[in-house]
């Protein structure tokens, strides 16, 4: 009964048909398949949650947009300036920084990210439906072509070769050293 987990054959076969203990993949019978494949179908990539306090867990502004005062205004040491005046600037620089890029990003953030979105989708559709398929098909016509340029070679050049190999290994050379 090797193979037929306990089950006897039907009459005029040697193994009985292979039954899927969790069911069908589209009409599973087992609880936990159907709850495994409702999460799977809730849990999309649009609707993931986003990091409210790690904007960028990529890295992808490191060393573009960490911009300070210290960065952007110094005084070299012999020619400051009052420190009230110091502390002003300052305070001016970062406040006005955050505030006016609060102000773009709320202006303008939707229609970027909207004309972002739409330049991604295109360049993804062009990529799925245009380029890999033309790199295929490319790659297909090449290997054909390739085929004929072989056999080409392997017809013309191959004897050419040949013959002037054989005409050339009856040539010995000989190095003498006269003193």
């Amino acid at each position: 009964l090797h193979g037929t987990r306990g089950r006897l054959p039907l009459p005029g076969f040697l193994y009985t048909a292979p039954v899927r203990e969790q069911g069908n993949i589209y009409k599973p019978n087992n609880k936990m398949m159907a709850d495994e494949l409702s999460e799977k179908a809730v849990h999309d990539v649009h609707t993931k949650e986003i990091d409210l306090v790690n904007r960028d867990p990529k890295h992808l502004n490191d060393d573009v947009v960490k911009i300070d005062f210290e960065d952007v205004i110094a005084e070299p040491e012999g020619t400051h300036s009052f420190d009230g005046i110091w502390k002003a600037s300052f305070t001016t620089f970062t406040v006005t920084k955050y505030w006016f890029y609060r102000l773009l990003s709320a202006i303008f953030g939707i229609p970027m990210a909207l004309i972002w979105g739409i330049y991604f989708a295109i360049l993804s559709f062009l990529h799925i439906w245009a380029v890999v398929p033309c790199i295929r098909s490319y790659l297909i016509e090449i290997q054909c072509i390739s085929r004929v340029y072989s056999i080409c070679i392997h017809t013309f050049c191959d004897p050419l070769f040949e013959a002037i190999g054989k005409v050339f290994s009856s040539i010995r050379a000989t190095v003498r050293k006269e003193i």
